[in-house]
């Protein structure tokens, strides 16, 4: 074939090499979630998502919710890793994200007092190397040599309930190290309230130390309900074989919340579930990035919603994120009830120890309202 013959080919050759440039170009371009968000990224969507600061009638700096025993392994049978994972509250929902591993957690709350909380946290977690570090800077506790990466979380928070707090220069200097974490390594533009959130939420653990409950405020009054979970009695909850369950059970559950933390992949916002805006905005994101809500964990709010007439409101709201079939809600409290597993251990009386998991029906899974009914609502499901 002369060079004449051969020349036809070229313009064929060259439409096949760019077809397939394209093809690449579009496949590149295909949306997904995030690998992490940059620093401005993760502010932006904190202020851009979020609500005006609410109100409610505790401030919530932990949980009182006994209940993993109950809910946990369910809610992993029922979730695949990847998705995203909304949540409210403070630290119960770094048990689940450990256990479900999704590529990023919105965790929404009425009071910018929880985004300080969870500001808290971050920074926290980021600054230590693993959970025993984690725990001592948590209470301004010095570090115990006897614990090491091998420690069970039950030798970590018995060990830490009996060692003596560290004094007042101790504290203030790890409250500067977590306000210059926020403010200086991620540049994070925190206004004098924020940062006066961020210190007080702080000093509160220092004060309660490990025995604070549900009753902890950042005013430092006297605890109240001498029976609730303590801090310690949270991390120690195990399943039916004496498994540990927590987001302190394992320095590879730890490692997950790290990790998506230091990627700025957990995003804390203030918003109410029957708001205007939040829940829909959070729902428009992660539809815009191809992505799917895997679970959303509502504790118990669903009773204030409807003791305010707003519930409706909230389903609706619902009912806008972009889910699946194996999309879960995850309820704890009255009114979402189910078995307790045998043999799991007993638990405090002055705590939520009962709870269900179900699918988002319509936006609106309807609880389970007696023991005798199965842990998984069984229903169609409105696709978005």
């Amino acid at each position: 074939m002369s060079i004449r013959q051969r020349l036809p080919f070229i313009p064929v050759l060259l439409a096949l090499i760019l077809a397939g440039t394209v093809s690449g170009a579009t496949r590149t371009a295909i949306p997904e979630l995030p690998a992490r968000l940059t620093d401005q990224e993760f502010w932006r969507l904190t202020a851009d998502l979020s609500e005006p600061n609410g109100a409610f009638r505790s401030e919530n700096l932990l949980s009182n919710e006994m209940a993993f025993a109950v809910l946990l392994p369910e809610a992993l049978s029922r979730t695949k890793p990847g998705g995203v994972y909304m949540g409210v509250g403070p630290e119960q929902n770094f048990t689940y994200i450990a256990g479900m591993k999704p590529r990023m957690a919105f965790i929404t709350d009425v009071r910018r007092g929880n985004l300080h909380v969870l500001l808290m946290y971050k920074a926290l977690f980021e600054l230590s190397a693993n959970r025993v570090e984690f725990v001592s800077r948590l209470f301004t506790k010095p570090r115990p040599a006897t614990l090491t990466a091998a420690s069970s979380v039950a030798e970590i928070m018995d060990t830490y309930w009996e060692v003596t707090t560290g004094d007042e220069k101790a504290f203030a200097a790890n409250l500067d190290a977590v306000l210059n974490h926020l403010t200086k390594t991620h540049a994070l533009p925190l206004d004098a309230e924020d940062r006066d959130g961020v210190s007080r939420a702080y000093r509160a653990f220092y004060a309660y130390g490990p025995g604070m409950n549900y009753s902890a405020t950042t005013s430092l009054g006297p605890l109240s309900g001498g029976n609730a979970a303590t801090y310690r009695d949270l991390m120690k909850q195990t399943d039916g074989n004496g498994k540990a369950l927590t987001y302190l059970a394992s320095e590879a559950l730890f490692g997950v919340v790290k990790d998506l933390f230091s990627k700025n992949l957990i995003v804390p916002l203030v918003g109410n579930f029957s708001g205007p805006k939040t829940i829909r905005a959070i729902g428009d994101y992660v539809r815009a990035k191809g992505a799917t809500v895997t679970a959303f964990y509502l504790s118990s709010v669903e009773p204030y919603l409807r003791r305010d007439g707003t519930q409706p409101v909230f389903c609706a709201n619902a009912a806008t994120l972009p889910i699946t079939e194996a999309s879960i809600f995850i309820r704890t409290g009255a009114g979402a009830s189910m078995p307790v597993p045998a043999g799991t251990p007993a638990v405090r009386i002055g705590s939520y120890q009962n709870g269900a998991v179900g699918p988002m029906l319509n936006g609106c899974g309807a609880p389970a309202t007696s023991s005798r009914q199965s842990a998984v609502q069984r229903a169609p499901l409105a696709l978005r």
